[in-house]
């Protein structure tokens, strides 16, 4: 009798999955995107983002250079990289992020960027992030630059990057103030960029690679959150609420992979197997301590524990399991795959016992707080690469939960991402775009301060301080299309104003767009990762 329970208990759980998959691929079938034309646009964003000297093939032709003596204060050069969001200030610890994941985007879907035409595109935009982080390395282990701008003289303001006259100060974190945690992240995002470059500019790769081991140790060494050595500052704007721990493993599991990478290309900076697996003891001692055992549903420019889980998925699924390895090694690397499939249940109704995700009543994620999309797309992004290690594998993600088990192929994880990605383009119960640009219904009133003002391009006189609020709270659509910009997105019922002054649902940020990224090279190209 057991085992005819068990057997029905099977059955049910994937009798509910694959109702799953059939409801969220039905979902789509009335949707056709051009997945190309939109990952061509979520790109073109990150030119409207870019700080310091504009170059000569720039697109977005109404930005023009800014902040070109960023570091100045501190006789540095801190000019380039990227504003986070709708304001002028460069906050380290989502750029990181934003460099990170694009570069996991531009590594893991290089083959669909490439079909697409839009590797090279990719590239450049990995660079800019990539460049600026060197910069601010450049002083490590004794300091590292994570912030240029005073936020709260930026705020207090409405102006366009090329007019801003507020204080460019600049923020570092040293071995008495440590910053674990956007030093984590630094060192993840040089790492993670390295692969990107070992192919095509071995040379820059092993400058990342180098730099990024040294961050780290600056990391590990000197231990402590940024948002106690600089609270003032980088709290409440991008607090690290999550602490340092899971930088420090994320940012291990990154430079295990690029480490590896490099030994197979010759790209020197320590590329070799056993400084590859210098890293991989290093999770395996701290582990416990960072995080390893904890689950987690959120991936965020602040939290990276399951982030790590499905990166360390893929050393098990493809270098361990796949080789048929039982070893100790590959033991302590399943335990990421098992939190990594816990991950992936939690967000397919149906496929466990609980449901830990909550979605609108016209299918999107939702978590609570502000820019609900920024969860969207690092989520979308985590099932389509989850799906690919699974793949790759053979293999299924396991659920366990009432009394039964389920087999989830990678099929229903992409169903349940494309069904994301699809409600951002526009499948959504008000039938609009959340990516400005892209369809005929988009956001027109964007919180950001370049795209609601005149260009200087239209306006060469100087807008100040205050006079920049008449067009911020202005009725007239915005001055310049951000194209490609994916705003913070509906509410739980999946209303949506849009206004200039809810920034919690007009404001872009490059942190969401960058998993944006890998997701649609992904659905452009088709099933071939599959």
């Amino acid at each position: 009798m057991a085992a005819m329970r068990s057997a029905a208990n099977n059955a049910a759980a994937l009798f509910a999955v694959a109702a799953v998959i059939c409801l969220v691929a039905g979902g789509t079938a009335v949707s056709a995107f051009n997945y190309a034309e939109a990952l061509d646009k979520a790109l073109l964003f990150f030119e409207a983002q870019r700080s310091g000297k504009l170059p000569p093939g720039q697109r977005v032709t109404w930005r023009g250079d800014s902040a070109l003596t960023d570091g100045s204060t501190d006789h540095t050069d801190l000019a380039g990289g990227y504003y986070d969001a709708g304001d002028n200030v460069k906050f380290g610890l989502p750029m990181a992020f934003t460099v990170t994941m694009l570069s996991w985007s531009a590594a893991e879907f290089g083959d669909a960027l490439s079909r697409a035409g839009e590797l090279e595109t990719a590239r450049a935009a990995v660079r800019w992030g990539a460049d600026y982080l060197l910069k601010a390395a450049g002083h490590a282990p004794a300091a590292l630059y994570v912030q240029v701008g005073d936020p709260y003289q930026d705020h207090r303001c409405w102006e366009r990057p090329e007019d801003m006259d507020t204080p460019r100060s600049v923020y570092k974190v040293t071995p008495e103030k440590p910053g674990s945690d956007v030093a984590g992240e630094t060192a993840a995002a040089l790492a993670a960029a390295s692969i990107v470059f070992r192919g095509c500019d071995p040379a820059y790769s092993a400058k990342l690679l180098q730099t990024a081991r040294k961050v780290f140790d600056f990391a590990d060494r000197y231990r402590g959150s940024y948002s106690d050595s600089l609270s003032s500052v980088a709290c409440p704007f991008y607090c690290s609420y999550s602490g340092y721990n899971d930088e420090l493993l994320w940012a291990a599991a990154w430079l295990h992979l690029a480490t590896l990478a490099a030994g197979k290309t010759g790209a020197g900076a320590g590329g070799n197997s056993s400084a590859a697996d210098a890293y991989l003891s290093y999770i395996y001692a701290n582990g416990h301590t960072l995080g390893a055992e904890q689950d987690d549903f959120t991936f965020s420019w602040d939290d990276k524990r399951v982030g790590t889980k499905v990166l360390l998925s893929k050393s098990f699924l493809l270098l361990h399991a796949a080789a048929g390895d039982r070893s100790s090694s590959a033991a302590s690397l399943q335990l990421y795959k098992a939190h990594a499939d816990s991950y992936v249940c939690s967000l397919i109704p149906g496929a466990a016992g609980f449901q830990a995700s909550q979605y609108t009543p016209g299918g999107l994620l939702f978590k609570e707080g502000d820019s609900n999309m920024q969860y969207v797309t690092s989520t979308s992004f985590l099932l389509l690469a989850y799906a690919k290690y699974l793949s790759a594998a053979g293999a299924t993600a396991s659920c366990y939960g009432g009394g039964g088990a389920a087999s989830v192929p990678p099929a229903a994880l992409v169903a349940v991402a494309k069904r994301q990605v699809d409600y951002i383009l526009g499948a959504n119960p008000a039938a609009t775009s959340y990516m400005v640009g892209f369809g005929a219904r988009f956001p027109r009133h964007v919180h950001h301060r370049g795209a609601s003002l005149p260009s200087v391009r239209d306006h060469p006189g100087k807008i100040g301080c205050d006079e920049g609020f008449r067009y911020m709270h202005a009725a007239e659509p915005d001055a310049n299309v951000l194209v490609g910009a994916v705003v913070g997105g509906p509410d739980g019922g999946d209303g949506f104003t849009d206004s200039r002054d809810n920034y919690a649902q007009t404001e872009p940020s490059t942190y969401t767009n960058a998993p944006l990224v890998g997701a649609l090279a992904f659905l452009a190209g088709g099933r071939r990762h599959l």
